[in-house]
């Protein structure tokens, strides 16, 4: 199952490998040569086949947990004075995804959408610390009934040129459901409220809508 934003480049691609093959079958003159333009042709299809795949993944819609939004590696949790939003302290968890993961972006959780903004912005390396504040972003809050607010960003990175986003203000979603697509290498961060229990840890791989990277403190007795 292929990702809807990466029809058209399938499609693209998938002519101009077949293309080649043909044109290297008849009128590229050695064995070897023809073989191997036909071999990079192939390969580059399946490379981009692999990079818009979309598996089908059911979310358990818990209430108590946050999901990692996408496939990649925790490289970043800590403590941010979040600017754009809620004008506060909150925990941050940042996921980097390479070329080869997934690049599908789901919800994290369940609730209504109360903002939803582009920004656009430079292309620095999606590890960079300052990739959250100056690259072309995305910020998402969803009002959740455990959490409250919570925030993520979809961050573009050094190769990525198009943020693809879902979320709309007043929209009720569910997590694990698509909220969107970034192409070609990214991150994204998802900002909680302090109170939240962080059950990610640094250089984790974590699945979208199936790994926990947070939970609701449970109570204390004078609660």
């Amino acid at each position: 199952m292929f990702h809807k934003e990466g029809q058209r480049i399938i499609l693209i691609t998938f002519a101009l490998c077949a293309g080649l093959v043909f044109a290297a079958e008849y009128y590229v003159p050695g064995e070897a040569l023809r073989i191997g333009l036909q071999l990079a042709a192939i390969i580059c299809l399946v490379l981009i086949l692999q990079f818009f795949r979309n598996p089908k993944r059911v979310a358990p819609k818990n209430f108590d947990e946050i999901l990692a939004p996408v496939d990649g590696k925790v490289v970043v949790i800590e403590e941010i004075e979040e600017k754009e939003y809620f004008r506060d302290r909150r925990i941050q968890i940042s996921i980097f995804m390479s070329p080869v993961n997934v690049h599908v972006t789901r919800y994290p959780a369940s609730g209504v959408i109360t903002y939803s903004k582009y920004h656009p912005g430079k292309y620095l390396v999606a590890w960079h610390p300052k990739s959250s504040e100056e690259n072309e972003r995305t910020t998402v809050v969803i009002r959740t009934p455990k959490f409250g607010e919570i925030m993520y960003r979809q961050i573009a990175g050094a190769m990525a040129r198009r943020i693809v986003n879902y979320a709309e203000e007043d929209e009720s979603v569910q997590q694990g459901e698509d909220s969107g697509f970034i192409k070609f290498g990214s991150r994204v961060d998802v900002i909680l409220p302090l109170r939240s229990v962080v059950t990610a840890q640094l250089n984790q791989k974590v699945r979208g809508a199936h790994t926990c990277i947070a939970t609701v403190p449970k109570p204390t007795d004078d609660q």
